[in-house]
């Protein structure tokens, strides 16, 4: 028996699960200590240096070792929850996740803090997706888009409280608490996800696409490996350029197996979809811009203004502030419904490339941090609205027994968004304080120039050529986030015209049902199917995939 084309089987009918708040609250508490973690460890560096006997290189891998293996595996867990059940799968990187705390909290060297982290990164890969997939699982179209607004709060409440929170709890107990406190929590998502989350899951009968996991991890971690170390080693290092080239030419040959494997692991035939193009394309520049801003804001803030790291953290967080409180009002939810995507996407980059160019014009100079307050401001709005907006986008533009899938697509672009903002943006810094003051080009950092300067106009020359290198570089970042979302709202706006004449072709044939005098209640269908085929095709493909979805979606 197939289900009307009007309704989505996979998605619960509104009231079917009435505890789908509750389920969403416990998800974001299992996501919010994942986000956490990428953040928390680097006010511990000093304590890991010291208690852990911690080389330079250890700390690094402490850090890195969690974000690499989250980002490379955020595709294979997307799939792997879509084959062998979501809540599976969330429930299974739950335990992984606090396991890795448990060991990570009581590690005695580095060699084992590093390897708790890794299996720390496999449960947040897990965990990121998982929560995205069961959030589209039970909320239907009314719904979704506020609360993915919702899920993805958290995303900027976890950024922002990450430094504030690993200094609250360094400041009262030994660094091992920051992974200890994750225990009780994952062990509460667990009691709540086995009670309240619904299990659904998709391509029973389909081979696994072995070869595709491996080739979109390794693509991926090189990717991510190399945008780590760029700032380290430089750009144009061999060690570098090398691993880009690695990733880049995996990440081909997993495009061309993934066209070529009867059941892939990512259709590439979804980059002809102009939704989720635009979609992508949006979700990329809105990661480029906010994370590229805030790395360089946080040097601006320490090096420039002279505030503490601590101190740096708690200016940067009025725009996570902003986006949580316009989230939680559900905002950007009731402009989608009034306006439609595309305006409102347009709408939050347009806000966005605002926010970066006011804290270029007016963050710098004496009027220190009360201008770049009011670009942070902006920034936050415009992520607000847009973020939640083309997350959307890319879940409806993929099929919903996909959702994993759609979901680990979410997490790279953002990776891949991060990590772009921070190299492109980084590096017009860069070529900027080359330009106006050559002599200390050679300097491994800020503070090294300041530290081999003569004298005190020298150290000003220094300080003025990074203020107008971090100028340029917001422009310029605030200049491609306006072009990037102009480009994804037209495409988006001409995917939904293309939509459009399909929808009334599917509806003309139940209008001229009643018409039609010799047609009868029973016949109609057929009649109609038989006299236009476009409305007969629309309706077979919605028979057809109202079978599928009442075979893949979540039990009540």
């Amino acid at each position: 028996m197939t289900a009307p084309a009007a309704q989505r089987p996979d998605l619960a009918p509104q009231g079917q699960y009435p505890q789908r708040w509750l389920i969403l609250g416990v998800i974001c508490l299992a996501q919010l200590t994942v986000l956490l973690d990428n953040t928390v460890l680097n006010v511990a560096i000093p304590s890991l240096t010291a208690e852990l006997d911690a080389s330079t290189a250890d700390v690094q891998w402490m850090i890195n070792a969690y974000s690499l293996v989250q980002a490379g595996l955020l595709l294979t867990a997307g799939s792997s929850a879509d084959r062998y059940g979501r809540k599976k799968m969330l429930l299974v990187g739950l335990a992984l996740f606090g396991v890795g705390s448990l060991v990570a909290g009581l590690s005695q060297s580095s060699a084992q803090l590093i390897a708790a982290r890794a299996g720390m990164g496999v449960g947040g890969a897990l965990l990121l997706t998982t929560t995205l997939a069961v959030v589209v699982q039970i909320f239907d179209d009314t719904e979704r888009v506020k609360a993915i607004g919702i899920w993805s709060t958290v995303s900027s409440l976890g950024f922002a409280a990450g430094p504030l929170f690993g200094g609250f709890v360094l400041d009262h107990f030994w660094w091992g608490a920051i992974f200890l406190i994750n225990i009780p929590v994952a062990l509460i998502a667990l009691a709540a996800v086995v009670r309240l989350v619904p299990e659904s899951k998709s391509g029973q009968g389909e081979r696994p696409d072995l070869l595709g996991a491996l080739l979109s991890t390794i693509g991926m971690t090189a990717v991510v490996f190399a945008i780590i170390s760029g700032p380290e080693h430089g750009w144009a290092s061999g060690r570098v350029l090398l691993t880009v080239f690695v990733g880049v030419a995996v990440l081909a040959g997993f495009v061309l197996w993934e066209l070529r494997v009867p059941h892939p692991m990512l259709d590439m035939h979804f980059f002809r979809n102009q939704k989720f193009v635009g979609a992508v394309a949006g979700a990329i520049l809105v990661a480029f811009g906010m994370t590229g801003s805030l790395f360089l804001l946080t040097q601006h803030l320490q090096f420039v203004l002279g505030y503490g790291p601590l101190e740096a953290g708690l200016r940067t967080a009025p725009m996570a502030l902003t986006v949580v409180a316009l989230n939680l009002t559900g905002l950007g939810a009731r402009m989608v419904q009034k306006f439609g995507t595309p305006v409102v996407i347009a709408a939050g980059m347009s806000c966005l490339a605002a926010g970066l160019a006011a804290i270029a014009v007016l963050g710098g100079g004496d009027g220190g941090y009360g201008g770049m307050l009011f670009g942070l401001v902006v920034m936050g709005a415009g992520v607000a609205l847009a973020m939640p907006a083309m997350a959307n986008a890319i879940m409806s533009a993929i099929p919903p027994e996909k959702a994993g899938v759609g979901a680990g697509v979410n997490g790279m672009l953002a990776e891949f968004g991060n990590g772009l903002g921070v190299a492109v943006l980084g590096a017009v810094l860069n070529a900027r304080f080359a330009a106006l003051v050559p002599a200390a080009v050679g300097a491994a950092s800020l503070p090294a120039a300041l530290a081999a300067a003569d004298g005190p106009a020298a150290r000003e020359q220094i300080k003025d050529a990074f203020a107008s290198g971090l100028e340029v570089s917001q422009l310029v970042g605030a200049v491609a986030v306006l072009a990037g979302g102009l480009l994804a709202a037209l495409l988006l706006r001409r995917a939904e015209r293309a939509e459009t004449p399909v929808a009334g072709a599917a509806e003309a044939p139940q209008d001229d049902a009643t018409k039609t005098p010799t047609a009868d209640a029973t016949a109609a269908p057929h009649a109609d199917a038989t006299k236009t085929p476009v409305a007969g095709a629309a309706r077979a493909e919605a028979g057809k995939a109202g079978d599928r979805a009442d075979s893949t979606g979540p039990a009540a």
